[in-house]
């Protein structure tokens, strides 16, 4: 029999749902309440009585206290759900019978599960549960879903979508497919917020096969712009820790994220979901780690910047052969080289001791294929352990010292950045090694310094590490990986573009990923969410991807204004900024090239506007308002409005220039809009000029 049927009952419905969430609400805030008054009572009564009480008392008492205290948060956990969802309850329903069943059970599906205190019945299932999967994989007719007792098979009868805000229905979707378009477009149109949101209304077919996935050791995913792989990916961590909750927590989780800026963007997602947020690295933290105490780097950003202006050829050509996969190999080979070659034992002749260079070759020989420095440490060991001085007595503890010492010193040399150098002149290309100062590398030489130290030292353990995730996949080099593959042997979900490379030289695809992960499950996410069709187009003829497929939402086409000089320019971007003040959009983002360009651009706007921010490396927080970037920060971030400036042919004329303006362009959800003085740039597509 089918519940609420019509829309009048689905409303009904939803008050009853609301009245039982205000319910348990009222019971958990009392609860909490007599929770605090315990543990009040408790600590004055240990504090009282101190001298009382004897030590197992006391220890008693203080675990008492704290189970108390664990009780107590996790009732206030539970609350902070419940107040969620009374304002939204549930998004979708499912009326499902079983093969062995007669009767339609009903599954109503939101954010959190509810279930009344006393019962059993779920009135609420988790997303993430078994039976919610069907609401994303099927339409009605036949279905399945895998449950802990086997797989359960049978028939959906019903889907529905719905709208839920402040308790109120603002829509009933009658969804016989998957998740309806009808929906994706009036969720897709709505402005921008200050964060990225949780997508579980919404989520497709192609992405929930992704978030469901309990099995790839290494998932790569290549997702085109807007096509939600981000989200998704973080929703695939919010099911693993519904999935492992017994083995996996939020602190086993790390992200490798490209800047602060981005982990605020994102930071809402997984407390929406109900989950603690997780910890976030970036590749230039984990190079500071390793090569603190040795030398610096240059940071991937400064790269950018400096690409960005330099006519350096011999620059880029060393960046490109740095970022390949044959330069992994080259450097292995020179690794294997210095373990057979720069070992040079010599006999040592102490007082009462005398060992022989064969001994100590063989020792070394059989001491496996460990890092070079662990490698001579166990030689030294395996040789003092097993030699006796000519009285037949063991070593003294002064005598294996300095043994251990004089074996250590037969390795030509374990400084590093004379290894580094000795590399290069193994290969026959002394002049691909340039510091950019004194002890700092210039960042293509970054991690594959990394690598040797890895390779010579050993890595730290990341063994609390369970699952690794890491995106903007394309801008990090085979090398990059290498070095991961290394430090993190857990669980990988790596995501990215690689249409979205902002430094074309360097950047990996899928293809090239794969050959560091040759077992890696990869996916592709081809359909675009975020910008109107006519954006999409529009960043197509700039950076065509022919596996884009764009949702079918429309808006107005991009504009190009032409300035006569610098100055009209700028009042130019004046009169677009009052238009987005004037409009219902939240976010405008003005997307430079450089990072340099949007300082001089804040300096020149800041004055005359409030709610106006500037994005730069440092940053660490995503604000609503005017925002002012460049493009590589840009990155990953999605506004209302995009207004590019400077699009001039002197600007934009390289393929790294035609990566960054691919990348301002598809930041913008429902406007675009660019301006120049002078000759515009070859890149731009004809035909959008306003006169």
């Amino acid at each position: 029999m089918t519940v609420n049927r019509s829309e009048a009952e689905e409303k009904r419905y939803l008050e009853e749902v609301v009245s039982k969430l205000h319910q348990s609400l009222q019971n958990l805030e009392s609860k909490i309440s007599s929770t605090r008054d315990e543990i009040i009572e408790s600590k004055r009564y240990v504090w009282t009585n101190t001298a009382e009480l004897d030590p197992v008392e006391r220890a008693a008492n203080r675990m008492e206290i704290s189970l108390t205290i664990d009780h107590g948060e996790k009732a206030v956990l539970k609350l902070n759900r419940i107040q969620k969802l009374i304002a939204a309850p549930y998004f979708g329903r499912v009326d499902f019978v079983a093969d062995e069943q007669t009767e339609a059970e009903t599954y109503y599906i939101g954010v959190h599960p509810f279930t009344m205190e006393g019962s059993q019945k779920n009135v609420i299932y988790d997303w993430r549960s078994p039976v919610a999967s069907m609401f994303y994989d099927y339409q009605t007719g036949k279905a399945r879903y895998s449950s802990p007792q086997g797989v359960v098979e049978g028939e959906i009868g019903l889907k529905r979508q719905y709208r839920i805000k402040q308790s109120i229905m603002e829509y009933m979707i009658e969804s016989s497919m998957n998740i309806n378009d009808d929906v994706l477009q009036k969720e897709l149109s709505l402005t921008s917020d200050e964060k990225m949101k949780n997508i579980v209304a919404t989520i497709q077919k192609e992405q929930n096969v992704i978030i469901r996935d309990e099995h790839s050791h290494e998932m790569i995913i290549q997702g085109v712009a807007g096509s939600g792989k981000t989200s998704v990916a973080l929703h695939r961590v919010a099911f693993l820790l519904y999935r492992y909750k017994e083995t996996l927590t939020s602190q086993n989780i790390l992200i490798i994220s490209p800047n602060k800026v981005f982990s605020d963007y994102i930071s809402n997602v997984l407390p929406e979901l109900g989950e603690e947020n997780i910890a976030e690295i970036s590749f230039d933290d984990i190079a500071a780690g390793e090569l603190a105490g040795l030398c610096h780097g240059q940071t991937f950003y400064q790269q950018v910047s400096e690409l960005g202006t330099s006519t350096d050829v011999c620059l880029i050509e060393r960046i490109e052969y740095k970022a390949s996969v044959d330069f992994i190999y080259e450097l292995d080979h020179f690794i294997e080289y210095i373990q057979e070659n720069y070992f040079q034992p010599v006999d040592i002749v102490l007082d009462e001791v005398k060992i022989d260079q064969a001994e100590i070759w063989n020792a070394y020989r059989v001491s496996g294929n460990l890092p070079i420095k662990l490698r001579l440490e166990k030689t030294a060991l395996k040789i003092t352990g097993n030699t006796k001085d000519i009285h037949g007595d063991k070593l003294t503890a002064k005598t294996a010292t300095k043994i251990r010492t004089l074996i250590k010193k037969m390795f030509k040399t374990q400084n590093l950045l004379l290894l580094y150098t000795d590399f290069y002149n193994y290969i026959g290309k002394p002049e691909w090694f340039k510091l950019k100062k004194t002890k700092t590398l210039e960042f293509a030489d970054v991690f594959p310094m990394v690598y040797l130290k890895i390779r010579l030292e050993g890595s730290k353990s990341y063994e609390a590490v369970k699952h690794l995730l890491v995106d903007e996949m394309q801008d990090y080099t085979p090398i990059q990986y290498a070095v991961l593959s290394r430090l993190f042997k857990c669980k990988k979900t790596i995501l990215g573009d690689s249409n979205q490379s902002v430094n074309p030289y360097s950047s990996s695809s899928l293809q090239v990923i794969r050959k560091v992960f040759p077992s890696a499950h990869t996916v592709e996410l081809l359909r675009s969410y975020r910008s109107t069709m006519e954006i999409i187009d529009f960043a197509q003829k700039i950076n065509r991807n022919s596996k884009l497929i764009p949702l079918e939402r429309s808006g107005p086409s991009p504009k190009i204004f032409r300035a006569e000089e610098a100055d009209s320019e700028l009042n130019q971007i004046n009169a677009l900024i009052r238009g987005f003040l004037e409009s219902e959009h939240r976010t405008l983002g003005i997307v430079c090239k450089t990072q340099d360009q949007a300082e001089r651009m804040y300096h020149e706007l800041c004055g005359g506007y409030k709610d106006f921010f500037l994005l730069d490396y440092s940053s660490d927080k995503f604000h609503e308002g005017i925002i002012v970037t460049s493009a590589p920060m840009a990155k990953g971030l999605e506004f209302d409005r995009v207004l590019i400036p400077f699009t001039d042919a002197s600007n934009y004329k390289t393929e790294m220039d035609r990566s960054l303006l691919y990348i301002a362009c598809t930041r913008a959800m429902h406007v675009l809009t660019i301006t120049y003085f002078g000759e515009v740039s070859p890149l731009l597509p004809p035909g959008y000029e306003e006169v």
